[in-house]
Order: structure tokens, then sequence, then C-alpha cells
């Protein structure tokens, strides 16, 4: 249970990652994936890279530069312009149906622009599924210029779209249904140079 707990990524730029251990069963046509991040990176980073055997940019959060976030789903991508963050704790989430193809992106609470990706792809369920750096293959195949440094926390992953009312209790760390990763009950593995420490702050 890694309640207000985080996780440093004490380098930069950094080898270091950490691999989460997800049940999926079968393969995803909606998923939000949200978390929690502080970093003063103003170069590339990824945040959350989960990459199947045939595709390695299935599901990816990056940040290209402080004004952009990418979400990715089975390698393409679409782009949120974003202001850039006064240094301080970032909550996003990043939502997907297939169905419509439509991507939805939450900064801190609030809603940003729909956009449309990859309408009828699946998600493949054989994943490695990583914090910190992008995978270029499964489960490895890393550029450390890619790499994050700074603190992540509030971790999770559905198999489904969240209503806007779940986005906003996500966002203000409320109950929220049971997820397929869920940082109360993270199975993870730290690799490298990555610690546990309590949050500093609310």
């Amino acid at each position: 249970d890694l309640y207000r707990k985080v996780f440093v990524f004490r380098k930069d730029p950094s080898d270091a990652y950490v691999l989460l251990r997800a049940k999926l069963e079968q393969p995803l046509q909606n998923f939000t994936v949200c978390l929690r991040s502080y970093t003063d990176l103003t170069r590339p980073h990824s945040l959350f890279s989960y990459a199947t055997k045939a595709q390695d940019n299935e599901i990816l959060l990056f940040k290209p530069k402080p004004s952009e976030y990418r979400l990715y789903v089975g390698g393409k991508f679409v782009t949120f312009r974003v202001p850039e963050g006064h240094g301080d704790w970032e909550h996003v989430c990043a939502s997907w149906e297939s169905a419509t193809g439509v991507a939805e992106f939450w900064l801190n609470g609030k809603p940003w622009p729909r956009k449309g990706l990859q309408r009828g792809y699946m998600v493949g369920a054989e994943a490695a599924i990583l914090l910190g750096q992008e995978q270029d293959a499964f489960g490895g195949g890393f550029d450390v210029y890619n790499s994050f440094s700074g603190e992540l926390a509030d971790v999770y992953l559905w198999d489904a779209g969240l209503s806007p009312d779940k986005m906003r209790a996500a966002y203000q760390s409320l109950r929220l249904p049971p997820a397929v990763l869920a940082w109360k009950n993270l199975s993870y593995e730290v690799k490298g140079d990555v610690v546990v420490k309590p949050r500093l702050r609310e």
C-alpha cells in the first residue's frame, strides 16, 4: 500500500524504472490511466509506458516539453497543449475508447478538448508496464534522455473510461472504483535508483 508515499527517481538522466504488474485477462477496448508527477525536467520524459511484443507504444503517456503532453495508443499519438506548470505536482488522467476513438485528457481535475485516436483498435493484454522510462522494445530499449527524474505517485490504470465525477475524484484522491493497477495495492518491482519515500506535502 503506497498511500501517501511516492517513488523518487533520484538521478537525471537515469536508467532506473519501476515495473508494474497488472492482471489483464483480455485486450483493452477502453482504458483510463491516472498519475501524479512532480519534476523540474524540461527535456522530454516518459511517465507511463505500456508495451506489448507487437507494439512498444501500446499506451504511452509522454511529456515532450513543459507545455505538452502526448497520449499514444497503438503507436499513434495525440498532443494536448497545456500551460507550463508552476513547479508543483501535476495530476493527469488520460482515457480512450475504441468504439469512438475518443481520447480524453484531464490535468489537475480539468478536462481538455477531446481528440480522436485509433478508432476500433484493441490494446494488447500481454504487457510490460513501466514508470520512468519509455520502451522502444518489450520491457527495454530505453533512451536515458527520455527518462523521468523527480517524484511519481497515485498511479492507476482502469480497463474502462472513467466518468467526469470519477476523474475529479482521482484528482482529489477520493474513493475510486476497482482498478487493474491501483496505488493502494500496487504490485511493483524497483529496478535501479528509485526510492519509496513519504509524500512531503499534499
